[in-house]
């Protein structure tokens, strides 16, 4: 039996206190912004659409009941078709958190898994994430590639 399950709008809080771990280790971010309780009922809503295009895949934390070791998270995103991608399916991972107190137990390979396997179940034909130098190890053993990034970003 698996460790790894589909997170619920159940756990949204515990989602978010994960995704907040990985900020933490990535970004420098405003603590005084309540950005935790405006994402809240969003993420309730997505993590209780089965079918829709967001997946959360976590592992309960074995010490502290209620809580989460791990998170995983995704997005299937529709992108017009090209050369190895006609249907222009791709999946997009992020939120990629482990508790500090439970890493280095294969939880995050093990959500990674499973995001994969949904991937491919809903026909993701690429799958891109942005890594941190602490996660590149995983990305490469799971075969992630490194591309080159044109990526640009505005903030509206």
């Amino acid at each position: 039996m698996s460790l790894v399950r589909r997170a619920t709008a159940d756990d949204a809080q515990e989602v978010l206190r994960l995704r907040q771990v990985m900020i933490d280790s990535m970004f420098e971010w405003d603590p005084s912004t309540d950005w935790h309780g405006e994402s809240l009922p969003a993420l309730r809503g997505r993590l209780a659409e089965p079918g829709g295009d967001f997946a959360a895949f976590v592992v309960d934390h074995p010490e502290r009941p209620g809580a989460l070791a791990s998170l995983v998270a995704g997005t299937i995103e529709y992108r017009i078709g090209r050369t190895r991608n006609p249907q222009g399916t791709v999946g997009f991972v992020f939120s990629v958190a482990t508790d500090p107190g439970t890493r280095r137990r294969g939880y995050a390979r093990a959500c990674m898994g499973e995001l994969l396997a949904w991937f491919r179940s809903r026909g993701a034909a690429q799958v891109q994430l942005t890594a941190s130098a602490e996660a590149r190890p995983l990305y490469d053993s799971l075969g992630f590639r490194p591309k080159p990034d044109p990526l640009l970003e505005l903030t509206l």
